[in-house]
């Protein structure tokens, strides 16, 4: 009997350690993809073309993008659970996407958005808010939030969001990284889910100079989201 409280600490002692060790197992696993990732996949470039003709201009490149792009088989889910429940997976994959695959770049992930993809925060409730490498203790703003940590910690060479009214270029400044923005129109916006229309623009980010290079010569090529008539200044 005497040595039955012994006996309880021990226990007490060996259940504390499994939670601790738990616990540290799980903060670990959070860091190791920062909460970016909503879903993983895997679309694989086509295969390189014979010599003497030069490889694809995104080769060895990986990326994810926000869950507001359609890819085949794939619920978009705009950030929201419901919203996957209630919807169908895509039946195509944005052009954007596939333009980006075809040049040669492999997509690994879709990533977390804010809720309906409308805040500049970063923060969504329901898959958690990714965490910001460049400032653990900050959000790492939105809406593409998950798609701007995965660049920043090194998840990803670059990813794609959607810049409606900074969801591109704030994210980009809270993590520390580079988001581009181009003219509005200047990239199809076929194959994403709108906030609106009249504003919403394809944007990337990345660490590397040389990537967001690279990754524009691709984009920029494409034909124009919208049709740009010349303005008649004088009558």
């Amino acid at each position: 009997m005497a040595s039955n409280p012994a006996n309880l600490w021990v226990l007490l002692g060996l259940g504390l350690a499994g939670i601790l060790l738990m616990t540290r197992k799980l903060k670990k696993a959070i860091r190791e993809d920062f909460g970016a990732f909503v879903e993983k996949l895997q679309l694989l470039p086509p295969p390189q073309p014979a010599p003497p003709k030069a490889p694809h201009p995104l080769t060895g490149l990986t990326f994810a993008v926000s869950d507001v792009f359609d890819i085949e088989g794939y619920v978009t889910g705009f950030g929201h659970p419901d919203w996957v429940r209630t919807h169908e997976a895509a039946s195509w994959t944005s052009p954007v996407v596939s333009a980006l695959v075809e040049g040669g770049a492999t997509c690994i992930a879709k990533t977390i958005v804010d809720e309906l993809a409308y805040s500049i925060n970063g923060e969504n409730k329901h898959y958690g808010t990714p965490t910001n490498p460049a400032a653990p203790a900050y959000v790492p703003g939105g809406s593409s939030s998950g798609a701007a940590v995965a660049v920043a910690a090194k998840l990803v060479d670059f990813s794609l969001g959607v810049d409606t009214v900074g969801g591109v270029r704030i994210p980009a400044g809270f993590c520390g990284i580079i988001g581009y923005r181009p003219s509005y129109g200047a990239i199809p916006h076929f194959g994403i889910l709108p906030v609106s229309t009249s504003l919403d623009t394809v944007g990337w980010f990345a660490k590397d100079p040389n990537v967001m290079r690279r990754v524009g010569h691709v984009l920029l090529q494409l034909p124009f989201g919208v049709q740009r008539n010349p303005r008649q200044i004088i009558s």
